[in-house]
């Protein structure tokens, strides 16, 4: 066995701070079976699941399992309006789930909103769970480091998100560093140099902000780290399970270019908006046209619709332009946004109102197929935008209404390069996690071990 095939197969093997889990329940799908394990045994994990994947049936069984191994309960924090969908989703498979709106622990498993945290203390659990991980860096830095540090204090933590891709190193970095791995500036120094003569974006080799790039033959290292405490799926596929039972629909996405009523100071014409302060400027001067065509869009087609915007003014008139539409705006308390959601969720609302950056993240709403997006630079909340109706286990094709102008072209050519650029990286770790499991597969063979599915 050569030196390397021996470090791949170590990375893979040792590490593991876990258990091996103390009930299943039959109703999983093999690959959530595999995950569920494998995050076990590993103790503290990051499971990178795309939308439908069953990624909440896989977070409550793993709380399940650390609340009766460590005899403690288990705490899994939410976005905004997510914990009772984890309610109902516990009472399909007979799992003792509780909601804690101020702090009460009446179950195994607790399940809260992140803007709860500060009513429990970490003494109180044996492990936590961070649904939709990636979310985290959407918090100002005291939030942030509030969770983190509640994290870093159990002995048994899982991440959990279906993120696009890990194409942000500093997430990946963070995560890693909540897990009780690799911190995010040693995770630098070890893969990555700092060459500020480089640009940002993926030119052939993967970039990351502010000019960091791979080490000379780093890369490669870079990934298998990775796979060490993280697995990823676009589908079953990718672990080697079987996709016959998970096919997403046709997803039809069609571009609206409005004209403004004025072109901007000193022009004669639109023209594409070349910084972001022309894209500023040019948002809030096309804000009338842009919301006529969206209303134009989804009133009086009697289906429910999405209706994702960017500023409040947007919001407010796209709900006067729209007779039957609720938005959940910033300014609305927590209990106002969950009650909005949960009625769009139940069809009692057709046409649902919000920005990504309040919606965008672990709400299923396979009852909608029909959404409207203003596009900005964010991809992730462009991606979990969508993922929102186009996910596994929706039936009907979904359309998604992309309404720019002239000056917004910038902006969806900057969306699908860094679509190309998620796509490629995550197929990068996938790739990646696959050749590490094939080397310890090999080490497996080769020493005469019996390796189990789980571990891959």
């Amino acid at each position: 066995m050569s030196y390397d095939t021996f470090l791949a197969a170590k990375a893979q093997l040792d590490g593991d701070h876990g258990f091996a889990p103390e009930w299943m329940p039959d109703t999983l799908f093999d690959y959530q079976a595999a995950l569920v394990e494998w995050s076990l045994r590993k103790g503290r994990g990051a499971v990178l699941a795309d939308c439908g994947l069953g990624k909440t049936l896989i977070e409550m069984v793993w709380a399940a399992n650390v609340a009766r191994h460590a005899g403690k309960p288990v705490l899994i924090l939410t976005p905004l309006a997510v914990a009772q969908q984890f309610v109902h989703e516990a009472e399909k498979f007979g799992i003792d789930v509780a909601r804690s709106h101020r702090g009460e622990i009446e179950a195994p498993v607790v399940v809260t909103n992140y803007e709860r945290l500060h009513l429990f203390r970490p003494e109180q659990f044996a492990g936590v769970v961070c649904d939709e991980s990636s979310i985290l860096k959407g918090f100002d830095g005291a939030r942030k480091a509030e969770i983190t540090e509640f994290m870093r204090t159990l002995p048994y933590r899982l991440l959990g998100t279906a993120t696009a891709a890990p194409n942000d190193y500093i997430e990946l970095g963070t995560s890693s560093e909540a897990l009780g791995y690799l911190g995010y500036t040693d995770m630098l120094s070890r893969f990555f140099v700092n060459d500020q003569r480089t640009t940002t974006g993926y030119k052939g080799k993967f970039r990351t902000d502010g000019g960091w790039r791979f080490k000379g033959h780093a890369e490669t290292a870079f990934w298998r780290w990775v796979a060490s405490w993280a697995r990823a799926l676009r589908r079953p596929s990718d672990l080697g399970f079987a996709d016959d039972r998970f096919a997403l629909p046709p997803l039809e996405i069609r571009e609206h270019t409005v004209t403004a009523s004025r072109p901007p100071a000193g022009m004669l014409f639109d023209v594409p908006a070349i910084g972001f302060h022309e894209e500023r400027e040019e948002r809030r001067r096309t804000i009338p046209e842009r919301c006529e065509m969206v209303a134009s869009l989804v009133a009086d087609t009697g289906r429910p619709a999405v209706v994702w915007c960017d500023l409040n003014d947007e919001g407010d008139l796209l709900e006067r332009l729209i007779p039957d539409s609720k938005q959940v705006s910033g300014k609305d308390s927590d209990d106002a946004k969950e009650a909005t959601f949960a009625a769009f969720a139940a069809g009692e609302l057709r046409v649902l109102i919000t920005k990504p950056k309040i919606g965008a993240w672990g709400l299923n709403w396979q009852h909608c197929n029909h959404l409207t997006y203003f596009p900005n630079h964010s991809y992730e909340q462009y991606y979990q935008a969508v993922r929102r109706c186009w996910r596994f286990g929706q039936e009907r094709p979904v359309t998604v209404e992309i309404v720019g102008t002239v000056g917004s072209q910038k902006i969806r050519e900057n969306l699908q390069r860094k679509a190309d650029a998620a796509d490629r990286m995550f197929s990068e770790l996938v790739m990646h996690m696959r050749d590490a499991m094939h080397v310890a597969r090999e080490v497996a063979y080769t020493q005469k071990v019996e390796i189990p599915a789980w571990m891959f």
